[in-house]
This record gives C-alpha cells, sequence and structure tokens, in this order.
C-alpha cells in the first residue's frame, strides 16, 4: 500500500522536520481532509465517500497509495489527515515499529482473506511439501498461519497471537514449505506455488473473486476489521467526527454491498 516510490524520498525529510518540530501539527478545522488509501478497493470506497461528503459539505481528498508504508508514513507527517486501509494489528504493529503517534477512530470493512491456487481446486489436494506463499509483513503473514490453522492443516504456539510466525507453527503435518513475499507480489507469484494467502485488494486488482476463487478463507469477525487511523493529536477533532460520519453512511453501506458482494463487508 506504500505511496509512489518517489515520494517516499520526500516523506522521509518531512518526517524528519517534523520530528524536530515536536511531531505533526494537528488540523483544528482543515478545509480538505486528505485520506490515505491504497489503489483497488479502498481507493473506490473512498471515492465514494467523497461524494457523500460533498453533498453534506465535507470535502474529503482521497490520497491513493501502492503499498502498505507510506500511508501511515504520510499521515505521521502530516502529509494527509487520515487514511483508510489496513486492519488494525496492522496499525499496532506500525506504531509499535515506529513510534507513529496514530490511533484508531472507527471501523470501516472487513476483508475475510483466504488462499487461491492455479493448481488444485480444494485445499485438501495440496500434496504434502506443498509450497505456500504467504505475505512477509508480521501482520498479514499471521493471517494467512491463522487461517491454515482453524481450518487444522497446523497448530501455532500461541493461537491468540495476532502476529504470529512460521517459526511459531508448532505441528505442520503436511510438511508445508513457506515462501514469504511483499503482500503486493504474491499475485503474480501465484503460477508458481502450489497456493497463496493474497489480501483482498490485490486479489481483486489480480481479477480473482474473493467469494468465489478461495480455497479455505478466514472468519468475518476476527480481529482484522479495516479502520480509519488519524494522527492521537487529532482524534478529538470535529472534522474526524464528520469523516467517520460520512464513511459510516447508508449510501456508503449500499455501495460496499453492491459492489463488492460479499468480498467485502461494511462493519460498522
Amino acid at each position: 500500500m506504500a505511496s509512489r516510490r518517489p515520494m517516499s524520498l520526500v516523506l522521509a525529510a518531512l518526517g524528519a522536520v517534523t520530528l524536530l518540530a515536536g511531531g505533526a501539527a494537528a488540523a483544528d478545522d482543515p478545509k480538505t481532509i486528505r485520506v490515505g488509501v491504497t489503489a483497488g478497493p479502498h481507493a473506490e470506497i473512498l471515492d465514494v465517500v467523497r461524494k457523500v461528503g460533498a453533498e453534506r459539505g465535507v470535502d474529503i481528498k482521497p490520497v491513493e497509495f501502492t503499498d502498505y508504508v507510506i500511508p501511515n508514513q504520510a499521515l505521521a507527517a502530516g502529509e494527509t489527515e487520515a487514511n483508510s486501509f489496513q486492519h488494525e494489528p496492522y496499525l499496532k504493529n506500525q506504531i509499535a515499529k515506529t513510534g507513529w503517534k496514530l490511533v484508531k477512530v472507527a471501523d470501516t470493512i472487513a476483508s475475510p482473506m483466504g488462499f487461491y491456487s492455479k493448481t488444485y481446486k480444494n485445499f485438501a489436494d495440496l500434496p504434502d511439501g506443498a509450497r505456500l506463499a504467504i505475505q512477509n509483513d508480521p501482520t498479514n503473514g499471521a493471517r494467512s498461519l491463522h487461517i491454515l490453522a482453524a481450518a487444522g492443516y497446523i497448530k501455532l504456539r500461541d493461537p491468540t497471537n495476532v502476529t504470529a510466525s512460521v517459526a511459531d507453527i508448532v505441528d505442520n503435518p503436511k510438511r508445508f514449505k513457506f515462501v514469504e513475499l511483499d503482500a503486493a507480489q504474491i499475485p503474480r507469484s501465484l503460477p508458481d506455488v502450489d497456493a497463496a494467502s493474497i489480501n483482498n485488494n490485490y486479489a481483486v486488482q489480480a481479477g480473482l473473486d474473493p467469494v468465489k476463487d478461495t480455497l479455505i478463507k478466514e472468519a468475518a469477525n476476527g480481529p482484522w476489521v479495516n479502520v480509519i487511523a488519524v494522527r492521537a493529536a487529532d482524534k478529538d477533532k470535529p472534522w474526524v467526527a464528520k469523516l467517520v460520519e460520512v464513511y459510516q453512511s447508508e449510501p456508503v453501506k449500499q455501495f460496499v454491498l453492491t459492489r463488492f458482494k460479499g468480498a467485502y463487508i461494511p462493519a460498522w
């Protein structure tokens, strides 16, 4: 979900300036609420949020990124006012690693993730020693492992650990081999492995149907519901409440239900 690469150097410099200044300044009432999203479904949804906001006198501007790292960096540096692209465990992991003063202010959508295969129609048909591609970031990789654990294919040392890694597998009777890749690259690797766990936004971009094409998938009520995040200094500002109200409006809910047909589910 990170942004376009040329921008990363600029943001890094801005981040350093921000650090010297004691953190990004809180916006009391920005004329335009810039919201970071990743390309694909999150961007589509926010475009509807933008239109609903315009009807209600709230100016919302989507800022699109192409990976999972830069949206939080941009938010922490004051380049956006909010973002909507990540689940809460990922946000917490990023905060723990960076010290960014970011907080969740609302739930958005759930997007049950699953495994896909170009070779097999049923996950049970995967052979012993099958190669499985999973994400190389702690939270999404953990999601993939939890899908396998819930289906009975592996056992994890701590079934409640939302940052579990391959090292936490204590039982792997089919001797699966794990190939850890950047989440955005996994759809392209699908022909080269026996099965792959793919985040829904990347699956949709690759022409896969998260409802019909998954072999196994996670439950919709797990801990990985997506959220709106803002800087901690802004969380009680009136514009934040306006943004949440617009996002969690009936027109946006109906769009999600109609457009994505179960691949993404309103979580409010």
